[in-house]
């Protein structure tokens, strides 16, 4: 035993610093080198006054990432993005997101895009009727009591307002409606995800009755894009099913009426703002209908395809994937289709393994879809990971939408940080960013920066994600390079102001 011992003792006696090889931290600098290179905006090259800029992002970075460390309990991205929304103002790095030039939002969905104290400043309008049932609301303009069937009895709402006692109280009511965010709700964390669901089918029908009236869906789609432009976005594609708008006569509009009314709309904001680039739509269908009702919506789409070449990206099919229609029901149409037609499909918005849900990703690839909306699970699937590799297909990611539609409750473990550390092709985009009161693109930027991505992650990574949503985009090339030449303008002018405004410079940089 005393031999034993002391022969123990002996060798950890000899264990020192100065037995660790010579070029061990050599080859450990280089393994994380390689990792950085690796990851998205790991090539990217900065000059000397982006490397400036970068330096006080990151500086304000790190103080952010450390005081979320030291007190979890006042601001942690373990928690659900309700319970630290308020909070995202305050920060100094989305104060420069938020000024950053971000490119394009390439996966939005049209009814869901305005934030909701914008909805309810639309419900000022003459002859709004509401009718209330339950947790629903109905809403709908008239100029005498609608006949549509009621549960309760049908009210004009500027006289419910002015009997309210309290409009901003009612107001405030009104606004529950268009949204799920209740700064001191529930925790959302415990919501499970077919409940989380119905609430925003709710939300979804009470903006729609809101905005299918044709005045207030042409103010509706100028607020948006006004709103999206603000927050630094040049280019959107949107997917709509091109919903019948009416008038207050009666009338009711065909679809081509509300693919004309985007057109118009966008064109008179680009006379106003002529560094925006436009919008492309990406019809779409529920994947819970009839196969009749796809082959129909796939024939408006080629119809209004070979109409409106410039306006029309191409097709989708939406609603919650896991009690939908899995995309092989629909193989052979849709890749009928595809030859004429580009695919945008979602596939893969989903936490299970093995199902036909994230199997949905299999066909997506199969059909040549241009990108994948959300492909959440697809870190579970290596080989189509490198198939979707292999043809250059990009990940349209949505971190906030997958938080609120409880995919995810700590953003930290969301499968963007392994696309991000792969150098996959992302875009990021915001889903439905009205439904839960985010700003169209700066709130999802900056969850993505802080919470997911590495802390090592800097300005690099946010530029190259800004260029991937102009590269992906389905705009031809002369669109493309006008997109990145105001892209590029903006981006330099973003880079001078971080550099001079003292809100940013009030830390110390070499």
């Amino acid at each position: 035993m005393q031999t034993l011992a002391c022969t123990t003792l002996c060798l950890l006696a000899t264990i020192t610093a100065r037995t660790i090889p010579d070029d061990y931290h050599n080859e450990r600098r280089a393994l994380l080198d390689e990792e950085t290179l690796t990851a998205v905006g790991g090539k990217q090259k900065l000059n000397d006054e982006e490397t400036l800029a970068n330096e006080i992002l990151m500086k304000w970075k790190t103080d952010e990432l450390n005081a979320s460390y030291l007190n979890p309990q006042h601001f942690n991205f373990s928690k659900h993005y309700f319970s630290y929304k308020k909070d995202i103002e305050k920060s100094k790095v989305y104060q420069i997101i938020r000024s950053m030039p971000k490119g394009s939002v390439l996966h939005v969905h049209s009814s869901l895009m305005l934030h909701p104290d914008i909805l309810v400043k639309l419900t000022y309008e003459e002859y709004l009727y509401a009718c209330y049932t339950n947790d629903n609301i109905k809403l709908q303009f008239s100029k005498a009591v609608p006949e549509r069937p009621c549960g309760n009895k049908w009210a004009l709402v500027s006289d419910l307002r002015n009997s309210s006692g309290d409009p901003d109280v009612f107001d405030a009511h009104l606004r529950d409606y268009f949204t799920l965010y209740r700064a001191d709700g529930e925790d959302y964390d415990f919501v499970d995800i077919n409940t989380v669901w119905e609430r925003f089918n709710k939300v979804y029908y009470a903006i729609k009755s809101l905005i299918s009236y044709r005045p207030v869906r042409e103010k509706y789609w100028y607020e948006t894009l006004k709103q999206f432009y603000n927050d630094n976005v040049m280019y959107i594609e949107i997917r709509t099913g091109l919903h019948s708008l009416y008038e207050l006569d009666g009338t009711k509009h065909n679809k081509r009426y509300l693919a004309e009314l985007y057109k118009n709309g966008t064109d008179k904001f680009i006379e106003e703002h002529p560094d925006f680039i436009g919008v492309k739509l990406i019809l779409t269908r529920h994947r819970a209908q009839s196969i009749d009702h796809i082959v129909d919506a796939i024939n408006t789409t080629r119809e209004l395809k070979a109409e409106m070449p410039d306006l029309i990206a191409g097709f989708d099919l939406v609603g919650q994937e896991d009690l939908g229609r899995p995309l092989s029901d629909f193989i052979p149409i849709l890749s009928e289709a595809k030859d004429e037609i580009n695919l945008y499909l979602h596939a893969g918005e989903t936490a299970w393994l093995g199902t036909s849900t994230d199997e949905n990703l299999v066909d997506a690839i199969l059909l040549g879809s241009k990108r994948i909306g959300h492909g959440y699970a697809l870190t579970k699937h290596p080989s189509l990971m490198s198939a979707l590799i292999k043809k250059n297909i990009a990940l349209e990611v949505n971190v906030i939408s997958n938080v609120v539609l409880s995919l995810v409750h700590d953003v930290r473990n969301h499968p963007l940080a392994t696309y991000l550390a792969l150098g996959l092709p992302v875009v990021l985009s915001s889903d439905d960013p009205g439904a839960w009161s985010a700003e169209p693109l700066s709130h999802d930027f900056f969850v993505a920066f802080m919470g997911v991505a590495s802390k090592r992650a800097d300005l690099r990574m946010l530029k190259q994600l800004a260029i991937n949503s102009i590269v992906y985009s389905s705009l031809d090339e002369d669109r493309k390079s006008r997109l990145f030449s105001v892209f590029n303008e903006r981006w330099d002018k973003f880079i001078k102001n971080v550099i001079c405004n003292k809100f940013y410079r009030d830390v110390e940089v070499s």
